[in-house]
């Protein structure tokens, strides 16, 4: 019995093909192990802006600080569009994978209308403090929150006219793989976005008003 035992392991490790002999990995692995190193530059990106802000959180110049420039309720709104909009993109990519057109449509559509209401939020925080005088010129803590808050509604506006163009994509290509593999790299981009949204909505809003 034991050499029955021991002649089927060494046929299954002959049948079983080396790395080099299974070849290269897929295209769509290459392309999200890129995108991924990408993603983690950008988040380095992030660390260092909030380790600015941690840095000028208290240099307010004598000018207002978190507590009375921050509006709780609104950014809540903000938080949970930018939540929900994450969740209806994971349903769009379920929907790709089973080849779903309409669903798909109806989850990207979905998706974009909640991030740009929650840039609308965003667009209109920064005018309200503008217009009482807390401009990002008024003291290095308004500078650094600026930075921080405002490169992330940039990445935000740029996921969205990402998204519109590969939907336009999906409706001139279909879901060829390289509509596929953009699509995929969207999802990585626009979750991870929601990441760094989590930490600076703690970082500073939440800890900002406490202190």
């Amino acid at each position: 019995m034991n050499i029955i035992v021991a002649v089927d392991d060494e046929v299954r490790h002959e049948a079983r093909p080396s790395a080099v002999e299974a070849g290269p990995a897929t295209k769509r692995i290459v392309v999200g192990y890129g995108f991924w190193i990408f993603l983690l530059s950008d988040i380095v990106m992030f660390a260092a802006i909030f380790a600015a802000y941690a840095v000028l959180i208290h240099a307010t110049a004598g000018g207002p600080g978190g507590l009375q420039l921050f509006n709780q309720r609104s950014v809540a709104i903000e938080t949970g569009c930018l939540l929900a909009s994450s969740y209806t993109c994971g349903l769009m990519s379920l929907a790709i994978s089973s080849r779903r057109y309409a669903v798909t449509y109806l989850a990207a559509l979905i998706t974009f209308v909640l991030g740009a209401a929650f840039l609308a939020l965003e667009v209109r925080e920064f005018a309200g403090m503008i217009a009482v005088g807390a401009g990002p010129q008024r003291s290095a803590f308004l500078s650094a929150f600026f930075m921080l808050v405002g490169c992330h509604g940039l990445h935000v506006t740029a996921g969205l006219v990402w998204l519109a163009v590969m939907m336009a994509q999906v409706a001139i290509k279909g879901f060829r793989a390289t509509v596929e593999r953009r699509l995929l790299c969207f999802s990585l981009f626009w979750h991870a976005l929601d990441i760094v949204w989590v930490w600076l909505f703690t970082v500073v809003y939440l800890m900002g008003v406490l202190s």
